[in-house]
């Protein structure tokens, strides 16, 4: 059971990275920047939370830009 959830977690994380590079490669082509830097608590934000930490970690930053 602890494997199962820590291979989650890891695999999470390792997409959450994927999907910040191009939402942020989105964003600055767009011309808004709103980039959520890629560190050890944004990847385990979207790690432990998925889709939802990941939608967070974009709306903290659209508040912040407000």
């Amino acid at each position: 059971m602890k494997k199962e959830w820590m291979l989650n977690v890891i695999l999470r994380s390792i997409l959450g990275i994927i999907a910040m590079y191009f939402i942020n490669g989105a964003l600055e082509s767009a011309g808004v920047s709103l980039g959520v830097g890629i560190n050890g608590a944004t990847v385990l934000t979207s790690g432990i939370l998925g889709i939802p930490g990941l939608a967070a970690l974009y709306g903290i930053g659209l508040y912040k830009i407000l």
